[in-house]
């Protein structure tokens, strides 16, 4: 072959047109799926992936429109009450003693600082917020009923709820040995405190206080009742489930975490605030409310929770690991109807129902509100804390490994 064929044939070779690259067809496969998930499926998918994660917040809606159209007869009412506040209540702290290890609970009982902190907000910061947004209303004696403005300063008031506060506090990755401590420490100030700001907080001669009879001088029954509920439903289950863990730990572990049987605690809450909203609704309480009145307390009760929310965790962050702090933007805004509605009862005896249902709507559309954003807030929490938790579990492997190799 001369010279010239063998320039044209290598020409020839480098002009043929130049293989594909293998990873072509892969980058197009990955680039269709992205472009199919930027469509309807993605969001179809997002949809999907909030109903499976927030499924207590569309339980909660659909027992309210339950509860809101078909209730317990009024023969069976405190029957129901007595059933699910011992039941679901003694469920949900039973759970709670089988899952958290007794040195945390010991540990967190210690920490008197933050349990000033967490009481001094839950009890001051938010009765004093309330007062003051009572007082601004009170310019104008047309614009709310007087009973409505007391069951406001009424729900500053109360003490934080227990049940919610354990249960939120697990699913958002805080520390739920923390908030079962503030949640029953505050329900044991309660009945002293309740009483002391409610009466120091209508003693200001305002015109809507001149409804209010005269208050009862003796607590002792609502002392009774409360530490009764508290030993029988709280403390005695929480022993009892302190006691099985240490007994049987991997039997605990196998059925709470591998199981997921702990969500029975979630399922509890929801029959809890079930029974709340049905009694409301039995009571004819929403029914008597003027429109006007109704939309400015679920206006206010939304501000109280985010407001609240937002001082606790701008004066908690600074100073508190990231899981306390999510205990705390629980136990501080949170306000439990389970305390308020007898207190309410005792401090002021023989209201009529009308009045009596007046005074303890915003304490149960509190509830409410505060119940669907604990819920909401649990994802923003879960990946808040996400990295810390990997960083401590990454620790934890690699102190296993030294310890192996030692």
């Amino acid at each position: 072959m001369e010279k010239g064929d063998i320039e044209n044939a290598g020409m020839q070779q480098n002009t043929d047109p130049e293989p594909e690259p293998k990873t072509s067809k892969l980058e197009n496969q990955i680039a269709s799926k992205e472009r199919e998930q930027t469509g309807p499926k993605k969001w179809l998918g997002s949809l999907l992936w909030l109903i499976k994660d927030q499924w207590f917040l569309v339980a909660l809606a659909c027992l309210i429109a339950i509860s809101s159209q078909a209730q317990v007869p009024e023969s069976q009412q405190h029957l129901k009450e007595t059933i699910v506040t011992y039941l679901c209540v003694s469920i949900i702290f039973f759970i709670t003693g089988c899952t958290l290890p007794t040195r945390v609970l010991i540990d967190n009982y210690s920490r008197w600082r933050l349990h000033i902190y967490v009481q001094v907000q839950c009890f001051l910061m938010t009765s004093a917020t309330t007062f003051a947004v009572v007082s601004l209303c009170a310019t104008n004696s047309r614009f709310m009923d007087p009973w409505f403005l007391i069951g406001l300063i009424f729900m500053g008031c109360v003490p934080t709820t227990i049940s919610s506060n354990v249960v939120m506090t697990r699913q958002a990755h805080g520390n739920t040995a923390l908030t079962v401590v503030q949640s029953t420490l505050g329900n044991f100030l309660g009945p002293f405190l309740t009483p002391a700001l409610v009466s120091m907080y209508t003693s200001t001669g305002a015109w809507y206080t001149d409804v209010l009879p005269a208050g009862a001088n003796n607590y002792s029954e609502i002392y009774r009742r409360v530490f009764k509920q508290l030993g029988l439903s709280l403390f005695l289950p929480m022993v009892v489930g302190q006691v099985v863990q240490n007994v049987f730990p991997k039997q605990c572990k196998t059925v709470f975490t591998t199981w997921k049987l702990s969500k029975v605690s979630s399922v509890s809450l929801l029959i809890i605030i079930w029974q709340t909203f049905d009694q409301a609704f039995g009571s004819g309480a929403f029914e008597s409310a003027k429109p006007s009145n109704m939309i400015f307390i679920v206006f206010i009760s939304i501000v109280f929770v985010f407001l609240w929310q937002g001082i606790t965790l701008a004066t908690s962050i600074f100073w508190l690991p990231k899981a306390d702090v999510i205990a705390c933007c629980y136990c501080c805004p949170a306000k439990t109807p389970a305390m308020g509605v007898p207190l309410s009862t005792v401090m002021y005896v023989g209201l009529s129902k009308i009045h009596q249902s007046r005074l303890q709507i915003p304490m149960v559309i509190f509830q409410g509100f505060q119940i669907a954003s604990g819920s909401l807030l649990t994802i923003a929490f879960r990946r808040w804390v996400r990295a810390e938790e990997e960083r401590k579990a990454a620790e934890a492997v690699q102190l296993r490994a030294e310890e192996a190799a030692s």
